[in-house]
């Protein structure tokens, strides 16, 4: 009689699996999910998990890291695919309030708000999603003076100031959309947003 691996059910597809931690991670954050939470979600026992992902920080680094390649990847593929600069950025803002409130998956950003409400010993998780974070700043800085030296906009622009304004714009949105901010509005917000793009030296 043959037997299978005991902890791994038959059956098992770990890219589901992996899709139901992102969307309790999501949901809960870090600390609000618990061991026993994810094995129900994915459909798994303890053993499974563990040996599928490793424990509970080593699954949250991984759906983190999913979850930029596929839920937050519009971001960066709104900044490079647009040529001009206050268009890439414009768009950046409009895909976050359609993603934001999208119905198909939990409101906001993972990586917003999975960072609350963390003990000391869990201090790691948070400083890794608070470095994720400032990632994007120095990248919006990068654009942003890129965007100066090439006359997109005037040479006395506040570069780390605007690349600050914009990852506070999206980090609101994001509460919004968790508060119950709709679509519409989160769109408009994006409008007002772009009213502080500076001008060009050729304006």
């Amino acid at each position: 009689m043959t037997t299978t691996k005991r902890g791994r059910p038959r059956g098992f597809d770990r890219d589901t699996a992996l899709a139901q931690a992102t969307s309790l991670f999501w949901q809960h954050g870090f600390e609000g999910t618990s061991i026993a939470d994810l094995t129900s979600a994915m459909g798994i026992s303890p053993p499974s998990l563990y040996a599928a992902f490793g424990d509970k920080r080593t699954l949250f680094h991984e759906v983190v890291e999913r979850y930029g390649g596929t839920f937050g990847a519009f971001m960066d593929k709104a900044l490079t695919e647009e040529s001009d600069p206050r268009r890439g950025f414009a768009r950046m803002l409009d895909e976050a309030a359609l993603a934001y409130t999208d119905p198909s998956h939990p409101t906001g950003c993972l990586v917003i708000t999975a960072a609350t409400n963390y003990s000391q010993q869990n201090a790691d998780v948070e400083r890794d999603l608070s470095e994720r974070r400032r990632a994007n700043v120095r990248s919006f800085e990068t654009r942003l003076e890129d965007a100066r030296s090439r006359g997109s906009l005037g040479q006395d622009t506040d570069t780390r100031a605007l690349a600050v304004y914009f990852a506070a714009v999206v980090q609101g949105m994001s509460q919004q959309a968790r508060d119950g901010a709709t679509a519409q509005e989160l769109r408009r917000v994006a409008e007002l947003a772009m009213t502080v793009w500076p001008p060009s030296d050729a304006s």
